[in-house]
């Protein structure tokens, strides 16, 4: 068997796979494989096939083999050779059809929601394309030849430096570059943290949460204790022997109230008292609207508190960007965790990250994305109000999600009757945490972010549609 990867002629631009196999000489088993090429769809009509002096260096065969096989098909239809354009299969030579495997009936395909206000996501139409686009040029042409070899793990200097001014002017953070890691998203910082044995549980978290991010605990052998929440946020006085608390104090998540003034300093407290430590998910800091945001906890500790962001809510989930501004003790083990390169987060779309946010169209991305959420939400209130004045969206006015509080035992008819809407939504329920004694609250977590401008008023009208009577 002989295989071929046609590259050693500039003017054929393709590489060409084949395997020379069965009876009859090497002939024979060339124009059995060029066959089946065209045969398969592999060679489209019109490719152009390498020249025999090509074909031939790479197959290990004469070159008389591969004219006289070349001729043979030519001569049955299979392909054509013309003066100055080579020889190309024929336009004419249909690809293998593979009715016989299809069945008579194939079942139809399932159809995706016609209204998608899932939680966690915005609004692809709007990411900034252009912008990124001249950021990414910028850091491309700029890049000193280093960035292209083994990188640092902590991620690239220059994105350490951006997000060290950017997070002390927008969230309050006190740090330095060489307290930041860069990874590639919460998730991932979890799985550093946990899955990488910097730290241990038990991890007590709020009562409701990501699951998802229960899972990554879980798979790490990290036990997870609730804490219940009321008006106020998690209810950190009911913290005893875990050794750290992971919270979401600019806006709870899911239920969208931020922790309070009094438990926010209680809860570093705790943390100084008992050796322990705080995480801090700002998953979605940027976007509060009601008032200017509240700045991060980090900044009334920073050796009590892990600052964890990334840009999946305030730019896109497909930029695969995040970070951790860690207490100093815990950066070389965060960094002997991290380990081999395959794990870090991509070179250019660091260095791409930092220009953007040194130029200027972060902040201005997040001001006009925070104006169009905004009007979202009020547009949600607007809704309610009009078509179900007995539901109202709870929580403050931040973020890209709300949560409508139910009447009692309507949330899984209601979730139900949505789906039957053609609407993609969660119920509450979904986010509880299986161990808390909390009472049960219904209601829905409605993503308004998510919906391009054009798709947000349909879907507002049907989920009003789907909503419980009084």
């Amino acid at each position: 068997m002989a295989n071929s990867w046609v590259n050693s002629a500039e003017r054929i631009g393709a590489d060409l796979h084949l395997e020379l196999t069965g009876p009859g000489g090497r002939r024979a088993a060339l124009i059995r494989a060029l066959r089946e090429a065209v045969r398969s769809g592999r060679l489209a009509p019109g490719t152009r096939l390498p020249p025999y002096r090509s074909l031939a260096a790479d197959l290990g065969v004469a070159r008389n083999t591969v004219a006289d096989a070349y001729a043979e098909l030519v001569a049955e239809g299979w392909l054509t050779a013309r003066q100055g354009s080579g020889t190309r299969v024929a336009e004419r030579a249909e690809p293998l059809r593979p009715t016989a495997r299809v069945p008579k009936t194939a079942p139809p395909r399932a159809r995706g929601p016609r209204h998608d206000l899932t939680q966690g996501t915005p609004d692809a139409s709007a990411f900034p394309r252009t912008a990124w686009l001249a950021s990414y040029r910028r850091a491309l042409q700029q890049a000193p030849n280093e960035v292209f070899g083994p990188g640092d793990p902590a991620g690239r200097p220059e994105l350490r430096e951006a997000l060290t001014e950017y997070l002390a002017r927008a969230r309050g953070v006190r740090t330095e570059p060489g307290r930041i890691v860069v990874c590639s998203g919460f998730a991932h910082a979890l799985r550093l943290l946990f899955g990488g044995g910097v730290l241990r549980g038990p991890l007590a978290v709020e009562a409701y949460g990501l699951g998802f991010h229960r899972e990554v605990l879980a798979a790490a052998g990290v036990r997870t204790v609730p804490l219940p929440l009321d008006e106020h946020g998690a209810q950190v006085d009911r913290l005893r022997r875990e050794r750290a608390v992971l919270l979401t104090p600019a806006h709870q998540f899911p239920t969208g109230g931020p922790l309070h003034a009094a438990r926010r300093a209680a809860v570093v407290d705790w943390a100084r008292a008992r050796d322990g430590l705080v995480l801090e998910d700002d998953y979605d800091g940027e976007f509060r609207y009601d008032r200017k945001p509240v700045g991060a906890v980090q900044g009334l500790d920073p050796e009590r508190v892990i600052h964890i962001g990334s840009v999946s809510k305030s730019l896109s989930p497909a930029v695969r960007l995040g970070w951790m501004v860690l207490p100093e003790r815990y950066v070389g083990a965060v960094l002997a965790a991290k380990g081999e390169r395959e794990a870090w987060a991509s070179v250019l779309d660091q260095l791409s990250l930092a220009d953007f946010i040194a130029s200027g169209s972060y902040d201005r991305h997040v001001r006009r994305m925070r104006l169009r959420y905004r009007s979202r939400r009020d547009r949600l209130v607007a809704a309610l109000a009009e078509h179900a004045p007995h539901i109202e969206a709870t929580g403050i006015a931040a973020g890209l999600h709300a949560v409508l509080r139910l009447p009692p035992g309507t949330e899984a008819s209601a979730v139900k009757a949505a789906a039957w809407q053609g609407i993609a939504l969660d119920g509450l329920a979904a986010f509880r945490h299986p161990e808390t004694d909390m009472p049960v609250s219904d209601g829905l977590v409605v993503g308004y972010a998510t919906p391009s401008e054009h798709a947000y008023g349909p879907a507002l009208e049907a989920l009003c549609g789907a909503l419980p009577p009084p």
